[in-house]
């Protein structure tokens, strides 16, 4: 499950300023009105193929339903797992019986069928990549080799070759002015976007501290069942292993460090940071992470993040500056921010609030990549995806090896979960193997190597 789908499980579903790159235009083609960048057709429809069906991808699919301005349909199903398929397609027939066209042929499951389901799309439709993210740079790079215009989930690769693979592919998707988005919803919340506007604008003067926090019950995986294939099992319970989703840190609290960037308008030039497990149920994880990031200036960014049972939990994010403080989320659904004329949080000192209630951000990322498909805009989050990534993959290398990380050591290091991730099979060797017990090690600082 994504972030927000996770605290769906307690709440809903799920521009540094906004950063698209250098975009070359495509000449576009117009008939009947349509207009569609690289093809032509009397026919609007936006055609879908969902790469990685569980959580993430179903609920991707039905919030491009939720669109306007032109019929989207969903054609082509991929997934390593039949059952998942099966499950999610049944999903969705039920809940959209007229927007979905996935007759067996279009079903595909195993490693490889990521490419046929990508296959089945025009120049103008999109697929969607949900998959963990181990998987998520090998699928970018070949639908951009394709032509295909692309919804990929976070979070986007597991370790530093990874994400800059999928910065070469979103280089080149630039190029080929493909759109597309990516599972950062919320820089498409009206509430965020508009107290970061005003923090921008001064509200609360120079920002020199930024916090941030997901911190809630556990994570854990069951250990593993005598006899289980190691690769399944661990692709199964991705959020708990390193190799398959990057670990929750990077997973989930992804989106936080996107927005607390965003808000400082830069990326953190370094990073250390504390972790350890109380409970060996956490995969080969941690179950709490502290990373201090410091930007060039020298402002501070602190990520909290902890999965244990009986504690104080809360998902929020704070911004504090020279002249005041902001909230600028307290809750998943609902961010309600507020400004404040000193670092005091009371009634007594805020001088704003967020009006009204937020816009779905899950529904708004969807109308705004395909209105830049039907319209041929230039939309491309690809790039800001992969510098977001990195950014949270430093402050996991920083508590797991228990070194202090710069960005420049974290963009160039050649440390990689599963170098052959593309030939990956259920017969391959897995990355990590249980213990005696059917439990996983978890990282060692000062002996474990991420960079």
């Amino acid at each position: 499950m994504s972030a927000a789908r996770h605290a769906k499980v307690t709440k809903s579903r799920r521009e540094f300023l906004i950063q698209t790159g250098a975009v070359l235009s495509a000449v576009s083609l117009v008939k009947g009105g349509l207009i569609y960048g690289h093809h032509v057709s009397e026919d609007n429809t936006i055609r879908l193929a969902l790469v990685g069906c569980g959580g993430r991808g179903t609920g991707a699919v039905a919030d491009a339903f939720s669109t306007t301005g032109g019929p989207v349909k969903l054609v082509a199903m991929a997934d390593l797992f039949g059952d998942r398929l099966e499950g999610s397609l049944k999903n969705v027939q039920t809940q959209f019986p007229d927007k979905v066209d996935v007759p067996p042929e279009r079903r595909f499951v195993g490693f490889d069928a990521y490419r046929h389901a990508i296959d089945c799309l025009r120049p103008g439709d999109v697929v969607i990549l949900a998959t963990h993210a181990a998987f998520r740079p090998v699928h970018f790079e070949y639908a951009v080799q394709k032509g295909v215009n692309v919804f990929m989930e976070k979070s986007f690769a597991v370790d530093a070759p990874a994400t800059r693979r999928l910065m070469k592919a979103a280089e080149e998707s630039e190029k080929k002015n493909l759109k597309v988005g990516v599972g950062f919803m919320w820089r498409h919340s009206k509430a965020r976007q508009e107290v970061i506007k005003r923090i921008h604008d001064g509200a609360i003067g120079e920002i020199h501290t930024l916090r941030i926090y997901r911190v809630h019950g556990p994570v854990f995986t069951p250990r593993l069942p005598a006899g289980a294939n190691e690769i399944e099992f661990q692709i199964r319970h991705a959020v708990c292993f390193n190799w398959v989703s990057g670990g929750f840190f990077v997973d989930w609290h992804c989106h936080n460090v996107d927005v607390a960037c965003w808000v400082k308008g830069a990326w953190p030039v370094e990073a250390q940071a504390m972790g350890g497990r109380c409970y060996s149920d956490a995969g080969n994880l941690f179950d709490h992470y502290t990373v201090e990031y410091t930007f060039a200036d020298g402002t501070k960014l602190f990520a909290f993040s902890r999965h244990m049972p009986n504690c104080w939990s809360t998902y929020s994010d704070y911004a504090h500056g020279t002249k005041g403080s902001a909230v600028i989320m307290t809750d998943l659904s609902d961010p309600k921010p507020k400004l404040y004329k000193s670092q005091k949080m009371v009634a007594s000192e805020e001088i704003w609030r967020y009006p009204e209630p937020d816009v779905n951000p899950y529904h708004a990322e969807w109308q705004v990549l395909l209105d830049a498909i039907r319209q041929d805009r230039p939309h491309n989050e690809a790039r800001r995806a992969a510098e977001a990534n990195m950014a949270t993959l430093m402050g996991r290398m920083a508590a797991h090896t228990g070194q202090y990380v710069t960005w420049e050591q974290a963009w160039n290091s050649n440390f990689q979960y599963v170098p052959d991730i593309d030939k990956l099979t259920f017969d391959s060797e897995p990355p990590i193997r249980a213990d005696n017990e059917g439990r996983y090690a978890p990282p060692l600082p000062g002996t474990s190597q991420e960079i």
